[in-house]
C-alpha cells in the first residue's frame, strides 16, 4: 500500500516535471538564438507611496455594548521595485512595506514580488518567483491591491502567447520551513493553501471585440479534521468569464462552479454568476448596472463529529461559495462586509448584489463615480429575512501629474434586522465611511545600455 502510494506520489512529480520543463527547454533554444541577434538592456527603479486616512462609524466593534465606535486611523504603504529588461529576459523584484501611522513596532515588511521570465520570440514563455496574479476581470484570481498587504503568490507559471490565444499552467507548493520531520504538513503559513495548479486559456476574436475565458483551479489545503490531521484535501473551481466591448458600450458575464472537499473533509457544491452591462453615451459619461449572486448555506458547517452548540444542522455538503484569491473590493460593496469580513461564527447565507452607478469625467484628469448597491443572502434561511442593506459610494479622483493619484470617497450603509443578526453587531443598521487616499509613484532611474 505504501509502495503504490509513492508510485502516485513520483509519478504526479514527473508529470509537473515534464509539463513544466518541456515548455522551458524549448524557449531555452530560441532564447540563445535571440541573445545572439540582440543586446538591448532597460534598467530602472520605481517607487509607490500610498497613503490612507480612514473614518469608520460603525461596523464591527470589539465590545458588542460599544456603540460610539468612530475610529480615525492612517495606513501607509511604501513599495520599492527593481526591474530589469532585456529582448528575452525580465526580471523583477519589490519590496513592500505597511504599517498604521503611530503603531509599535516596524509594521509589516515582505519581499511583495521577486520574480524572474524567460520569453521567446514564439510566444512561449516562463516565470518562476513571487508575482502577482490577475486573470480577467479579478473576481476569482487578482492583486487585492485596495488592501495594504495585497496578494502575491510563490509559484512557477509557464505558457504560450500570441494575438488570439493564451494559455497559462500555474503550480505552488508550500512549506513551513525545510525541516525534513513533518515537512509535508503545511499550518499556520503565509498562504491558505498547501499546492495549487491552475490552468487558464483565454481567446480573443481577430474581427469582433469579444473575448472569452476558461480557468480551471485545483488546490490542496492541510486537514484540521482532529481525526486525521495529516491528509491534504483537493477542492477545484471550474468556469468561464465572458466580455463583448464594441465602441460606447460593454456587457460582460462569469460563472463559476466548486467542488471537491474544504479543509474540514465536508464536500462542496457551490457556485456564483455575474453579469454586467456598461455605457457610454460620452467620452465622458459612462452608465453601469450589474448583478452577482454567490451561493450559500441556511445551515452553519459543522465539522465532522464535532459542534458548535444546540439547535444547529450538521450538513454533509458547503454550499457557500468562496471567491478565494479575487480582488474582492471592487465587487461586493466598498465597505468590505462581505467576503473580506465574516458573517457571525463563519455562516455562509451567500450573497446578492444588485448594483448600478454612473462616472462623470468632465476633463481628463478628474473623474466622479456614484454607485449603489442593494444586498440579500442567497439562501432561505430560518428566522430571518433576505434583505441585508443598501449601500451609497462616492468618489472623486484627481491625477494632477501622471506620478501622483488623489482620491476621496465616502460610504454609507443602511443596513437590516438580518445584517444586524448575522454580523452580531447592533449598530449595523447605521454605517458610515470616509477615506482619503494619495499614491505616488516616483521613477528613480532608468538607465538603457
Amino acid at each position: 500500500m505504501i509502495t503504490c502510494r509513492c508510485h502516485k506520489k513520483l509519478l504526479a512529480v514527473m508529470i509537473v516535471a515534464v509539463a513544466v520543463l518541456l515548455p522551458v527547454s524549448v524557449l531555452a533554444q530560441d532564447v540563445e538564438t535571440q541573445s545572439q541577434a540582440e543586446k538591448l538592456n532597460n534598467f530602472t527603479v520605481d517607487a509607490e507611496l500610498m497613503t490612507r486616512s480612514e473614518m469608520r462609524l460603525g461596523g464591527l466593534p470589539d465590545n458588542e455594548e460599544d456603540h460610539d465606535n468612530k475610529a480615525y486611523f492612517i495606513l501607509e504603504r511604501t513599495r520599492l521595485g527593481i526591474d530589469y529588461e532585456r529582448t528575452f529576459l525580465k526580471s523583477h523584484i519589490t519590496a513592500q512595506h505597511s504599517a498604521i501611522w503611530g503603531q509599535s513596532g516596524k509594521g509589516a515588511f515582505n519581499l511583495y514580488e521577486a520574480w524572474v521570465q524567460l520569453t521567446s520570440r514564439k510566444g512561449f514563455f516562463a516565470k518562476i518567483g513571487r508575482q502577482v496574479l490577475s486573470y480577467d476581470d479579478e473576481r476569482i484570481i487578482g492583486s487585492n491591491d485596495w488592501a495594504m498587504a495585497a496578494l502575491s503568490h510563490d509559484l512557477i507559471k509557464v505558457g504560450y502567447e500570441n494575438n488570439q490565444h493564451k494559455v497559462h499552467a500555474m503550480f505552488a507548493y508550500n512549506q513551513n520551513s525545510e525541516s525534513v520531520n513533518g515537512g509535508t504538513e503545511y499550518r499556520n503559513g503565509d498562504k491558505p493553501y498547501k499546492l495549487m495548479q491552475n490552468l487558464w486559456y483565454h481567446y480573443d476574436h481577430p474581427h469582433v471585440p469579444f473575448g472569452a475565458s476558461l480557468l480551471f483551479m485545483n488546490q490542496g489545503l492541510q486537514s484540521t479534521n482532529e481525526n486525521d490531521l495529516k491528509k491534504t484535501y483537493f477542492q477545484q473551481l471550474i468556469g468561464t468569464y465572458i466580455s463583448y466591448k464594441p465602441k460606447n458600450w460593454s456587457a460582460e458575464g462569469s460563472f463559476y462552479y466548486q467542488m471537491g472537499k474544504n479543509e474540514d473533509g465536508i464536500d462542496i457544491s457551490a457556485w456564483m454568476a455575474s453579469v454586467k452591462g456598461t455605457y457610454s453615451p460620452s467620452s465622458q459619461w459612462k452608465l453601469i448596472a450589474g448583478y452577482d449572486i454567490l451561493s450559500g448555506d441556511p445551515f452553519f458547517a459543522v465539522p465532522p463529529g464535532g459542534s458548535i452548540g444546540l439547535g444547529l444542522v450538521q450538513h454533509k455538503t458547503i454550499k457557500g461559495f468562496s471567491p478565494v484569491y479575487g480582488s474582492h473590493h471592487k465587487f461586493y460593496g466598498a465597505m468590505d462586509f462581505f467576503y473580506l469580513s465574516t458573517y457571525f461564527d463563519g455562516f455562509t447565507p451567500g450573497l446578492q448584489n444588485l448594483f448600478a452607478g454612473v462616472s462623470y469625467k468632465p476633463i481628463p484628469k478628474l473623474k466622479f463615480d456614484a454607485t449603489y448597491h442593494y444586498f440579500a443572502i442567497a439562501t432561505n434561511t430560518d428566522n430571518l429575512d433576505k434583505p441585508l442593506g443598501q449601500e451609497i459610494e462616492l468618489v472623486a479622483s484627481y491625477s494632477p501629474v501622471k506620478e501622483v493619484t488623489v482620491s476621496l470617497g465616502y460610504s454609507y450603509m443602511h443596513g437590516t434586522e438580518t445584517m444586524e443578526r448575522l454580523k452580531r453587531v447592533s449598530d449595523n443598521r447605521d454605517l458610515h465611511w470616509a477615506w482619503l487616499n494619495i499614491i505616488v509613484r516616483p521613477r528613480f532611474l532608468q538607465v538603457k545600455w
